[in-house]
């Protein structure tokens, strides 16, 4: 029997990395799983891996940018697990580049990535959850929410962004009995290392099962206990004190 056995779980950005990573292990906990995300090919095949573990698996292609996706998306999952449990905000973006060369466009594409997203399924998740009395919304952040690299504006503001929407969300959402909580992992050996691969191997990378156990933990809590922060990294890591 899993921890979360008979649990409905929509995990967003779920096509591949971290998402992915998550979506398995809560799988593997027991829980019904919606997936979201862009690219139709790559979910489908998380889809099926996601089956392989005896779980029913919902894939529902969409940017979560675009608020009909997200209506949609939510749509499908009272469709067809009527109720939702948790939801996981992992779709993010990472570009950046020096503060006086960053386009507005890439300004907004992340924005629209990691707080845009987040905020519109979070409304969403909520309006399923309040009438049930009950729920959790996880958060994926950053320690660039605490400590921020050099270059790195747009994500930076929109981690810490999702940081106070954490927040805000947590108070408006615990008279519901619904908790809203942020995790926010250091270097995670994701694509988003690929161009910069030789950094993240000399900092240390955490392999993304490892944040994904942790997830399923804080999934796993009993309904009146939320996990509101945390941070995980690699002890390697040149967190405390970096610039």
């Amino acid at each position: 029997m899993g921890q979360l056995d008979g649990k409905t779980s929509l995990v967003t950005g779920a096509s591949g990395g971290l998402g992915r990573c998550i979506a398995l292990a809560l799988a593997k906990s027991g829980s019904n799983i919606a997936i979201a995300a862009r690219s139709v090919d790559k979910l489908e095949g998380v889809r099926r891996e996601i089956e392989a573990e005896g779980v029913s698996c919902l894939a529902v292609p969409s940017d979560v940018t675009k608020e009909e996706d997200v209506t949609n998306l939510f749509g499908a999952v009272r469709d067809r697990f009527k109720a939702l449990d948790l939801l996981v905000n992992n779709a993010g973006l990472a570009l950046g580049g020096p503060s006086d060369a960053v386009s507005f466009e890439v300004w907004r594409s992340v924005m629209g990535v990691n707080v845009d997203g987040a905020f519109l399924c979070s409304r969403e998740a909520l309006a399923m959850m309040k009438p049930c009395q009950s729920g959790r919304i996880i958060n994926i952040g950053s320690v660039s929410a605490k400590v921020p690299r050099v270059n790195a504006a747009p994500y930076t503001a929109s981690k810490f962004a999702l940081e106070g929407m954490t927040r805000a969300m947590a108070l408006d959402a615990r008279a519901y009995g619904v908790s809203v909580s942020i995790l926010h992992p250091g270097n995670t050996d994701t694509p988003i290392w690929d161009p910069r691969r030789d950094v993240g191997e000399e900092e240390g990378l955490m392999c993304p099962d490892e944040v994904a156990r942790i997830i399923v933990a804080m999934a796993g809590l009993p309904a009146d206990i939320n996990f509101l922060e945390g941070t995980v990294l690699p002890v390697s890591m040149p967190f405390l004190g970096r610039g």
